[in-house]
């Protein structure tokens, strides 16, 4: 059958070229005259001229692949040729060459070899063009090839061209002998204007006649975009430094959709508490929501936006240094970017002088009002926790009201912590520019609530060491029911147990991730280090005292330090117990939905966000969208992650991997890092990643990639602490220094650097880990 362009449908199965080649026809694009004849029995109209002879394949000319010279193509036919010549294309869609290609892309062929027969251009000039760059993946750029007579030389790799670069303002980029200014413009033009056609850049042929009539020849995507970065999109930087504590490997959508939400309103509030102008604020609304990304399942910060909203503080240039230590940022932004930054901040000299005068007073007043800040904020969160009956009894709209008023009572008003850890910060580095050893100064800082489950651990252990009985089968694989009731038939150890599982049952490994069982709905890996504890008691040592600040300077600054690094990890704790209501909230959601036949499983509910549990999101097959994200976090479960830092340009979908930035420390010698807490250790150590089923042995060094409060069933038993990830102002640093444990954090790589029963000799004060063998 013959098909005229005019008449060509979507519908028809005419194959990818002749599909695009009728839009752009019928589109009024200048083409020479041509049909399509299809697999089926022509009758050939009557033909003027030379011709060419084409292959329109279903599968070809596609955005994946673009089979091209994959299948024969003749020039220059005559009409008497043209029958014998659309039977050779035909043929060519059987050749061995075309199966080893589909074979090797993985691609099906489909359907038989439709033709397009079209008139030949008497060209003067011919050759290719690009609507983007197809090696640096540059689209703002059109990539122009030309040479003299027909460009199938061209295309074939014959005879080299003459190439231009065209910027988005017609600016040329190389010499010309070929065609005019004025012409590579309009090639350019042409190229532009396909690629506007379809949507995506085009890879077109084009043809100038005698008379300098230009020709539109063929179009096709190119196919090597899709997964190209566009090298002039503006540079994100991610790095999990610190946040992998809260949120280390793969992370639930639920999850991040709720901290992302969080960083949001919780940072566009702490400026406005600082009283930084409105303006500025909502200069900035674009960036609030992309202070975390989920790169492969797991969070990031990214960092660009992270120092955006920091220079919108007085002081930039000094509190992004702080700001990098608390948040244990290795490395800092480009110069070039930190300029970007400041000079996007900047405004006239008044306006931005009045800007740093009521931002200073916003921060002193802050300062000065932070105790009554923690005061009202714990008051407003025991009110916005309590409820008169269990949340099983709660509907479904009770849930989520409930969950609103969570939201509006604390998350968008978390002023209290957020005011702290900003003083915190500032006043840490102020004392670690004051003094050489800053930690020496932050031990004994007070009542550090997240010290106290070792210290409750050791207690119940001491209850259960005079039982034998009872430590072996604590330490053993029994079903942790048998385990608790056993401990029943101990009332005063039952007592302490239950008091510890009221207090800290929100509590549990990565406590931050929504979909993390708690220690009371799995209290196994608890029990099983109190009968660690109770089989092998820590020998008893002496603390070291801390040393006493010299100079009033000193003792301002540590004594501040000390108070403002307490808040903070006692406000953590009050931050656990909203994300573990929420968690219950959520919970009891998936148990709704199941009801409602709109999720197999409750723990479904973690493979939507939180938009389409609270009923606001745009589909109504929960179903079918949570199989579909689980299907694709097994997959990231599977693969191996994304570095620590990495650089991005665009969209992430189109990076084929994430390669690690340049790293500038020095990686030679002994493992070094930051010394957290002081103390020389010399040991084997355990290099843990799931801490629910490790047992630590007696002088053995925990090793991990990151801890956070689930991890504190660990560290009664452990002589040190090396810790992969983290800052001196990280949950692990804060605790360790609290137990006077030996711990040094930010140990690159040291997971696979060390295996378990490696020895070691660690020093808590200079950041040094050395590796001992036979010789030393």
């Amino acid at each position: 059958m013959i098909i005229e362009p005019l008449d060509c449908r979507t519908e028809d199965p005419v194959g990818g070229k002749a599909r695009s080649l009728a839009s752009l026809t019928q589109a009024g694009f200048e083409i020479p005259d041509w049909f399509i004849v299809t697999p089926d029995d022509y009758q050939l109209p009557p033909l003027n001229g030379l011709h060419a002879v084409r292959s329109s394949a279903m599968s070809e000319d596609g955005s994946e692949n673009s089979f091209a010279g994959q299948f024969d193509s003749f020039l220059n036919i005559s009409p008497d040729d043209v029958e014998v010549h659309i039977e050779k294309v035909r043929q060519s869609g059987t050749s061995s060459h075309l199966e080893t290609y589909a074979r090797t892309r993985e691609v099906e062929m489909k359907g038989r070899v439709s033709v397009i027969v079209q008139k030949m251009v008497d060209a003067k000039f011919a050759g290719v063009a690009f609507g983007a760059d197809p090696i640096t993946g540059e689209r703002a750029i059109t990539i122009v090839s030309a040479i003299e007579g027909l460009g199938e030389a061209l295309v074939s790799g014959e005879i080299d061209s003459e190439n231009w670069r065209i910027s988005p303002t017609g600016e040329i980029e190389g010499a010309s002998k070929l065609l005019t200014k004025e012409q590579i413009v309009e090639v350019s033009h042409l190229c532009r204007r396909c690629n506007a056609h379809f949507g995506c850049p085009q890879d077109i042929e084009w043809a100038i006649d005698q008379k300098g009539r230009l020709w539109l020849l063929q179009s096709r995507p190119i196919t090597t975009l899709a997964k190209l970065p566009d090298p002039s999109d503006a540079l994100t930087v991610w790095d999990n430094s610190n946040i992998a504590e809260s949120y280390g490997g793969v992370t639930s959508p639920l999850t991040f959709s709720f901290a992302s939400r969080i960083y949001e309103h919780v940072y566009r509030e702490f400026c406005k508490l600082l009283k930084v102008p409105r303006w500025k604020i909502e200069g900035h609304n674009q960036v609030f929501p992309q202070m975390l990304g989920h790169i492969n399942g797991r969070v990031y910060y990214n960092l660009v936006s992270w120092y955006q909203v920091l220079a919108l503080l007085p002081g930039f240039t000094i509190n992004r240094t702080f700001m990098e230590k608390m948040m244990g940022v290795k490395q800092p932004l480009p110069d070039e970017i930190i300029d970007q930054i400041i000079a996007n901040n900047s405004t006239s000299r008044w306006r931005d002088g009045i800007a740093l005068f009521k931002t200073t007073l916003g921060l002193v007043y802050s300062y000065f009002k932070l105790p009554r800040q923690i005061k009202g904020f714990q008051h407003r969160l025991n009110d916005a926790l309590r409820v008169k009956v269990p949340l099983s009894r709660f509907s479904r709209s009770e849930l989520i009201s409930h969950y609103r008023e969570l939201e509006d009572k604390l998350l968008h008003r978390w002023d209290a912590p957020l005011v702290n850890d900003f003083f915190a910060m500032i006043f840490y580095g102020l004392l670690a520019k004051n003094t050489d050893d800053p930690n020496a100064f932050l031990r004994d800082t007070g009542d550090i609530i997240s010290a106290r489950p070792p210290r409750l651990i050791k207690e119940m252990a001491a209850l259960v060491r005079p039982h034998p009985q009872l430590t072996q089968t604590l330490l053993s694989d029994t079903p942790v029911a048998r385990k608790l009731s056993e401990v029943r038939e101990h009332p005063e150890l039952n007592k302490k147990l239950q008091s510890y599982l009221e207090e800290f049952g929100d509590r549990c490994l990565e406590e931050l991730k929504l979909e993390s069982p708690t220690v009371l709905d799995d209290p196994g890996s608890l029990l099983q280090s109190i009968g660690t504890f109770a089989a092998h008691p820590p020998k008893e040592t002496v603390k070291e005292p801390s040393p006493k600040p010299r100079g009033f300077s000193q003792r301002f600054l540590a004594s501040k330090a000390r108070l403002l690094i307490r808040n903070r990890e006692n406000l953590r704790f009050e931050r656990t117990r909203v994300f573990g209501r929420v968690r219950n909230i959520v919970r009891e959601l998936g148990n709704r939905l199941v009801a409602d036949r709109q999720l197999e499983s409750s723990d479904d509910v973690f493979y939507l966000t939180l938009d389409e549990i609270l009923d606001s999101g745009v589909t109504r097959d929960l179903t079918s969208l949570a199989s579909l994200r689980k299907k694709e976090f097994y997959n990231h479960h599977q693969s191996s992650s994304p570095p620590d830092r990495f650089n991005t340009r665009g969209p992430l979908y189109r990076h084929r991997e994430f390669l690690p930035e340049e790293s500038h420390e020095d990686t030679k010698g002994d493992l070094k890092g930051i010394g957290a807490c002081a103390g020389i250790v010399r040991g084997p150590v355990r290099v843990v990643t799931n801490p629910r089923e490790a047992t630590l042995q007696p002088g053995e060094i925990l090793v991990a990639t990151q801890t956070d409060p689930g991890w504190v069933v660990l560290f009664p038993a452990a002589a040190g602490l090396l810790v992969e990830r983290g800052s001196l102002l990280s949950h692990s640093a804060i605790v360790a220094r609290e137990l006077d444990l030996p711990c040094v954090v930010s140990l690159t790589n040291i997971t696979t650097t060390l295996k378990t029963g490696d020895l070691v000799e660690m020093n808590g004060k200079t950041g040094e880990v050395t590796l001992l063998n036979d010789e030393n």
